[in-house]
């Protein structure tokens, strides 16, 4: 694991003498007990127990992987522009091997400008604040443009337990992978006659195996042991009846993960009253959305929870939750919105671009500052500005 310390095995060519073994103690016991004092006193401290802690190898870079990488940068509308500012300043101070290309991108606009969208396919990466969605008048959110021209099919919030805030449930470790193209967010809507208006839901084959796939895969490569696929058959039998036979087909080519299936109202009142039952979670796009920001307020809130949308190429990491704040002129006027979903969602990043020791080093410095408790924002209790949150994760940065 990153960051555990390195044991030292005793050299074998060494020329120190062999001892008689006692005819009272079998061989192996005779030799194990000498050999473990050997190893626990040759251990270099842990962490935070004196002394300079050993890393094992985490990442082994190719020559040319430590070129700062390019990200492209939405701050976008509300609070925005304060959170994504805090990350670029705790990114400079560590020095994190990235830069930013800045675009002023709102979510009253017509349609992302292709600039944007051409340098997003060109870094592969982009960091968003919060895009304000207007609500009616038939004005298409530029968060759905975004994960549809950019086939960012899959996203991943993380809802856990931060150490040091206090929650009503606790052992909460949920990750929400939602179907991010289609369903009720196809978009596909009209006027029949006057007063009647009809919403397409669109679920496919292709889209659903893809995404069962993906929250498998995730689960295997995580040592998750449990999906839960999340869906409302017993009523649209053949849309989402189609999401789940992807799932089972997908399921079947991992015995050694738990897989099982629940209806999504049940899910959320499950979620509220034993949240600690469930592990990764697989949903069509709505239903994600609902479960995701459910979850997030078990651990604290959307203001700390990380989350990302991916595709085959591209990336965008952004608050996990819905950023129901993003139009708080309060927040904004006050200075005091909450960078840490941001900051996480960096480290996540950070991650992505093969970067884990400085992903480490960042989500480690946010989650002391949480734990001191000193510095919070009104969300979680505190009274702290964004720039007082940001000046204490930079001053616990190792």
């Amino acid at each position: 694991l990153s960051g555990s310390p390195a044991l030292r095995l005793p050299d074998r060519n060494s020329a120190s003498p062999r001892r008689s073994p006692s005819p009272s103690q079998p061989p192996m016991a005779r030799r194990s007990a000498p050999l473990l004092r050997r190893l626990v006193s040759s251990a270099p401290p842990l962490p935070g127990h004196g002394g300079g802690a050993r890393r094992t190898v985490t990442y082994m870079p190719r020559p040319g992987d430590g070129t700062p990488r390019p990200v492209t940068l939405i701050p976008g509308d509300g609070i925005g522009p304060l959170v994504t500012g805090a990350v670029e300043q705790v990114m400079e101070a560590m020095h994190a091997p990235v830069y930013f290309e800045s675009y002023d991108v709102h979510g009253d606009m017509p349609a992302v400008p292709p600039a944007v969208i051409e340098s997003i396919r060109r870094n592969k990466v982009c960091l968003k604040g919060g895009l304000a969605t207007p609500v009616g008048g038939g004005v298409s959110s530029l968060n759905m443009q975004l994960r549809k021209e950019l086939d960012l099919f899959a996203s991943l919030v993380n809802c856990a337990n931060v150490p040091g805030l206090p929650t009503r449930h606790q052992n909460v470790d949920i990750v929400v992978i939602r179907e991010n193209t289609e369903g009720e967010y196809s978009g596909l809507e009209h006027e029949v006659v006057p007063g009647v208006v009809e919403s397409l839901k669109v679920i496919t084959k292709f889209c659903s195996e893809r995404i069962a796939k993906y929250a498998f895969e995730y689960a295997y490569l995580n040592y998750r042991k449990k999906v839960t696929a999340v869906h409302k058959a017993n009523i649209m039998k053949l849309a989402d009846g189609l999401f789940l036979e992807s799932c089972r087909e997908i399921a079947a080519k991992y015995p050694s993960i738990e897989y099982n299936e629940i209806i999504v109202d049940n899910c959320c009142m499950q979620l509220v009253s034993r949240p600690e039952q469930f592990d990764v979670m697989v949903t069509p796009n709505l239903y994600g959305n609902l479960v995701a920001n459910t979850a997030a307020g078990l651990v604290g809130g959307t203001g700390v929870m990380p989350g990302g949308n991916v595709g085959q190429d591209h990336a965008i990491f952004e608050q996990g939750a819905s950023a129901g704040n993003v139009g708080n002129d309060n927040l904004v006027e006050q200075q005091k919105a909450n960078p840490v979903a941001l900051l996480l969602s960096s480290a996540m990043m950070l991650r992505h671009l093969q970067f884990p020791s400085f992903a480490d080093r960042l989500e480690t410095a946010v989650k002391r500052v949480i734990a001191d408790g000193k510095y919070r924002t009104k969300d979680l209790g505190g009274t702290s500005t964004t720039q007082e949150v940001t000046d204490a994760v930079i001053a616990n940065l190792d």
